[in-house]
């Protein structure tokens, strides 16, 4: 979407003002500094607790910084609501802070759009209009047909910047990849981690580059035919480089703590400049980036007893922002919260996905066979499989034993497309010792199948970066910090957290667990695009299912109700997709060993009446490093291969029916 322009009066007296700097502008945002005309930036910040506030003018990025000038000093004006603002003489790339009160020390802006020197140094302003966007032609994505790829910017390509990154994304899209999920962004402090510790939300980590580097980045994408949204963390601040609390006591409630640290304030006193802020974070991250929508991390943990809950209502001003163009918005909801993605008008919040972490434990346990701390609900049997492919999530309001209370709400009537499934995401690869991937977790049959299974279903598809080509590299938990204490802090935390995990809380695992501070097991965590080669089996196999879910006329279509499924033994199910026409497909996967199945008592395995069923894809077949096809069905019955998934399609009938044997004893 293009950017809007500024409006100014076209009479004479406006121009005579806007030439001498005076013009009266109206902010594109209520907070943060904007360019208001050549040389001439608009600065505003919330900040009640301060009686007097100044920008301290710093210099230019780029220029060198060991022989800056002394800082020079704008008074800005009080209004009553607590903000601060006024124009000054500042141009693209000023390097500036606030100093509250006259005191010594001074601070970044609390909306910066860009941090060059990290959270801790000078904020710097930004012309967004510089950067000539070539995807007005693009429309946008909506939820169902995607094919999600997370991404970690810093450990996707060796360089870890957004241009590095931008260069793979034709080969993203060749192998039919849709939607990039970008993990956050935000700047934070130290040289690497993971994002979710983000202080400055209005600024694209130096880290990966420059903001006209993420901009060339969507735009690149957008131009391959690909969607961009991106995970935001608006459930806390990280531990180091907050400053808000200099400008107001207001952004947090310390009463009401997460896992992480301190609440935010979206329902307390003066909670409606804080929902502000982030309201305004969501449409300034689709107007100025073309973001194509938001993964809203970890929402359990967002808490808001207001009549519109702040997810929801960042996600209304967000589509607002986008206008004609398309967005979709999925939620992290570790208590499976359904409401989310009902209507407004029933009582939702209008999302259009949620992560579904019940298809990942269920698959975790039938791969591995462990079902150990939060696997300890779930079982990996056929049923859990095929009620997920039926209802997306397990647990819908049934007790759950870990928590020891009911988990889930009901989702009765919710789009399959709306559930987002996967095998390996950041969170899940990094909660095993050396943040090993799946495939090393089971057998190479079964990760064919479950890896079938995750690309047919009826769900949305997700692949961490990596998995498309079987990547031998780990995904650890990874964050830089300065503070020997909180490196301490976050090294027993991450320990504590992974002990829960029996087969982790071992004093000898424990002592060979990776440091999250130590920089040499952010740089394991680097992709090898050489393996895109080396592991072809496993490239193969993700392209022909892609390909397959894309092309064929029955997987591709994500119908609500329009899969049933059925047990057929202790480790195998069936899923049949019923299409119009006799254009049902059977997904028939077996997590166990070679198995008979017959007699065969099950109607979902009957082809439609002039048929009979053809196999179109195995996962089976020697190129993917399986043992050679086998067809699964026969005249005497159903034969599963071992370990293997069989997508299968009608045809018509190339026999007749066999007449049925007379095997009835006649009276005399």
């Amino acid at each position: 979407m293009p950017h809007t322009k500024r409006k100014f009066p076209h009479n004479r007296a406006a121009k005579a003002k806007r030439s001498k700097g005076m013009l009266k502008m109206q902010r594109r945002y209520p907070i943060g500094a904007e360019l208001i005309g050549e040389g001439r930036t608009h600065f505003r910040v919330w900040a009640p607790k301060a009686k007097r506030l100044e920008v301290v003018i710093e210099g230019q990025w780029g220029k060198d910084r060991g022989a800056k000038s002394a800082p020079t000093f704008e008074e800005l004006e009080r209004e009553a609501t607590g903000y601060f603002c006024g124009a000054i003489a500042a141009d693209a790339g000023t390097l500036y802070r606030f100093r509250v009160d006259g005191a010594e020390n001074y601070h970044p802006d609390p909306a910066s759009r860009f941090q060059p020197e990290g959270p801790h140094g000078p904020s710097c302003v930004v012309d967004p209009t510089r950067f000539q966007w070539t995807d007005r032609a693009w429309k946008g994505i909506q939820m169902p047909g995607q094919i999600t790829y997370e991404m970690h910017i810093g450990t996707f390509t060796r360089e870890g910047t957004w241009m590095a990154a931008a260069r793979e994304l034709a080969e993203l899209a060749r192998i039919g990849i849709t939607v990039i999920e970008m993990m956050p962004i935000a700047d934070f402090p130290g040289e690497f981690g993971w994002g979710y510790d983000g202080v400055d939300l209005f600024a694209p980590t130096r880290l990966y580059g420059a903001p006209d580097d993420l901009r060339s980045f969507v735009n690149e994408a957008h131009s391959l035919g690909l969607g961009v949204i991106l995970d935001v963390v608006y459930n806390h601040f990280g531990p180091d480089g907050n400053y808000l609390g200099v400008f107001s006591d207001d952004y947090l409630q310390r009463e009401r703590a997460n896992e992480w640290g301190d609440s935010i304030n979206f329902d307390g006193n003066n909670s409606g400049r804080v929902r502000e802020f982030f309201i305004t974070n969501g449409k300034y991250w689709i107007e100025e980036f073309h973001f194509d929508g938001f993964r809203f991390d970890a929402t359990q943990s967002i808490h808001d007893r207001s009549d519109e809950y702040i997810v929801g209502a960042i996600g209304r001003a967000a589509r607002a922002a986008a206008g004609e163009r398309s967005i979709i918005l999925v939620a992290e909801n570790e208590s499976q919260e359904a409401k989310l993605i009902r209507p407004r008008s029933e009582g939702g919040d209008d999302l259009d996905g949620l992560w579904n972490d019940d298809f990942h434990h269920s698959a975790f346990v039938a791969l591995t066979g462990r079902n150990e701390a939060y696997y300890s609900d779930y079982l990996g049997r056929p049923q859990e499989f095929v009620s997920a492919a039926k209802y997306g999530y397990l647990f819908q309001g049934q007790p759950y034993w870990w928590q020891e209370a009911e988990r889930g709400m009901p989702t009765f009537g919710a789009s399959p497309a709306a559930f987002v499934s996967f095998i390996e995401n950041h969170d899940q690869v990094s909660n095993s010792a050396q943040g090993a991937r799946m495939r090393f977790e089971t057998s190479p049959g079964r990760y064919r199948a479950m890896t079938a299974l995750l690309l047919l279903g009826p769900w949305t598809p997700l692949l961490f970066q990596g998995q498309e080509f079987g990547a031998t590299t780990p995904f650890t938990f990874f964050a830089d910090v300065g503070d020997e204490n909180l490196r301490e802090a976050i090294r027993k935390g991450r320990f504590e957290f992974l002990s829960q995990f029996p087969s982790l809380a071992t004093a000898n695992v424990q002592r060979q667990l990776p440091v999250p501070t130590d920089r040499k097991n952010f740089e394991r965590c680097k992709l090898n695009f050489a393996e895109r080669t080396g592991q072809r089996p496993f490239y193969v196999l993700h392209q022909d299912l892609i390909r397959l879910r894309r092309e064929d006329s029955r997987f591709q279509k994500q119908i609500p109700r329009g899969v049933d499924g059925a047990v057929l033994g202790e480790r195998s199910f069936v899923l049949r997709f019923f299409g119009e026409r006799n254009d049902d497909r059977l997904l028939v996967v077996n997590f166990g060993p070679r198995q008979s199945f017959v007699p065969g008592p099950e109607p979902l395995l009957a082809p439609p009446f002039g048929c009979e069923w053809e196999t179109i894809w195995s996962s089976d077949d020697a190129r993917y490093g399986g043992p050679g096809s086998a067809k699964p069905v026969s005249d005497d019955g159903w034969f599963l291969p071992a370990e293997a998934a069989v997508a299968l399609r009608p045809i018509p009938a190339t026999k007749p029916r066999r007449k049925p044997k007379d095997r009835h004893v006649r009276e005399e």
